[in-house]
């Protein structure tokens, strides 16, 4: 039997029965192994191992165990699902999308199964900037995804607005964090719209090889997938590299994918409003993504080293752009 039966904390029995039932071609063929997949937060992600005559193949299965994404599984699994068909026709290097259950009407929970890319997450400071020029190449090419107007995700949304920012509580500069929140109070700059994927960074990237070998294996998590500036894109990876690998790195991004043949505006002021509207939803700490990174290995990104990390990317942001 596989090495993860559930927990006892999300039984999936039924979501079990649900592959079996539409996935397993004969008698023959059996689940043979299963694993939990580390690395995220929002959902439980599950490798099952399927073995019959004809060999072996593995799947991944996406399951929403948090009441927040269980209650917005429906929407969130749907546009997943919609997204990984329309990129079944691009060259980005996405999951096949093999059935999704977005209501749980099977399963014991709302659940998506996809193929398994190859490649896996890494977040070590070791080849980061050969990384980083790789994850521009490849943001710039999902920008390029053209989508008929009918079929267009929805438009993107603000994760954060200048009332719910939270300053770290002991912050030494509070006049550098009311001077990022009033940047974000204007109205939105505007922009030319482009297909994105809304949550890009390090953490939703598979890699495979090493060295002048090293390339991209697969992208990742499309549930937020949006309509809106690429700016934003660009801007969500950029903080995620700062707190990830340092101030210079999450700075230096704009400039690898504009080199990588990815548009930006041109205003700075306008730039300046994406990139502050990603990085103060990270505030006060970025605890919530580091929980995934640590268990991945980066132990030493404490909530300290993360409120540090995005206060001076803050101040680096505002002295280049304002």
């Amino acid at each position: 039997m596989g090495s993860d039966e559930g927990d006892g904390s999300d039984g999936w029995s039924a979501t079990r029965a649900w592959v079996e039932k539409r996935q397993l071609s004969s008698a023959s063929e059996r689940i043979d192994n299963v694993s939990r997949l580390s690395g995220g937060w929002t959902s439980v992600m599950r490798r099952l191992d399927i073995t019959g005559p004809d060999g072996s193949r593995s799947v991944v299965l996406r399951s929403f165990v948090r009441p927040f994404f269980v209650r917005h599984a429906e929407g969130l699994l749907t546009r997943e699902a919609d997204v990984l068909r329309l990129l079944a026709d691009t060259d980005v290097p996405a999951a096949v999308l093999l059935d999704v259950d977005a209501t749980a009407e099977f399963c014991d929970r709302p659940s998506l199964l996809m193929s398994l890319l190859p490649g896996s997450v890494r977040l070590d400071d070791d080849d980061a900037d050969r990384r980083g020029d790789l994850l521009a190449r490849q943001l710039a090419a999902v920008h390029r995804v053209r989508v008929a107007s009918e079929g267009r995700p929805r438009s993107y949304q603000a994760w954060t607005a200048p009332d719910r920012v939270s300053p770290p509580a002991a912050t030494e500069r509070p006049e550098l964090w009311q001077w990022a929140v009033d940047v974000i109070r204007r109205e939105p700059p505007s922009y030319v719209p482009c297909f994105l994927h809304r949550d890009y960074h390090p953490g939703n990237v598979l890699f495979e090889g090493a060295g002048t070998d090293l390339r991209i294996g697969g992208v990742v998590d499309w549930v937020e997938t949006s309509w809106g500036p690429a700016d934003l894109d660009v801007a969500h990876c950029s903080t995620a590299l700062a707190l990830l690998h340092g101030v210079p790195t999450g700075m230096r991004f704009a400039d690898q994918y504009i080199v990588a043949g990815g548009s930006l505006t041109n205003d700075p002021a306008a730039h300046l409003y994406w990139r502050l509207l990603d990085a103060l939803a990270f505030a006060p700490d970025a605890e919530k993504v580091a929980v995934p990174w640590r268990d991945l290995g980066r132990t030493d990104l404490t909530p300290a080293v993360l409120a540090n990390r995005l206060e001076d990317y803050i101040e680096a942001l505002l002295t280049r752009y304002a």
